[in-house]
């Protein structure tokens, strides 16, 4: 298993202090991308519940952190992925209310996008040599 998929789900798992879904992405990565622990989670303190507006997804804007961090600008394949995988919706409101739809509950759905950004974080990184 990827060493940052398994750091997300130990930070997922974890009920105090609660690690929102932009922190969950960025922190497995922060080592790697020179930032303490520290910084990681100040960087990504308000990316929670959809940057705290419903807004954007913060697993999805914490990936988009971590492939800034690594030197990728162009973040066009990672959307195109994202967007494939759920009928072209980023923004947190709109996915929680899909999944409701679905009857699926909140918190697996949330901790799903957060492994899902990791390992597409991952694979795009790798792909660029950037691990």
């Amino acid at each position: 298993m990827s060493k940052y998929l398994e750091r997300a789900r130990e930070l997922r798992a974890i009920i105090e202090p609660h690690y929102n879904c932009g922190q969950s992405v960025v922190l497995p990565f922060a080592e790697d991308a020179g930032l303490t622990e520290k910084q990681a989670m100040g960087i990504c303190a308000n990316f929670g519940g959809g940057l705290k507006r419903a807004a954007a997804c913060g697993a999805i804007t914490g990936g988009l952190v971590v492939l800034g961090l690594f030197g990728i600008d162009n973040p066009s394949e990672y959307y195109r992925i994202l967007r494939n995988g759920h009928e072209g919706m980023l923004d947190c409101a709109e996915l929680l209310r899909k999944n409701k739809e679905r009857g699926g509950e909140r918190k697996p759905h949330c901790d799903a996008l957060v492994f899902e950004c990791v390992l597409l974080v991952e694979k795009l990184l790798r792909e660029a040599g950037k691990l």
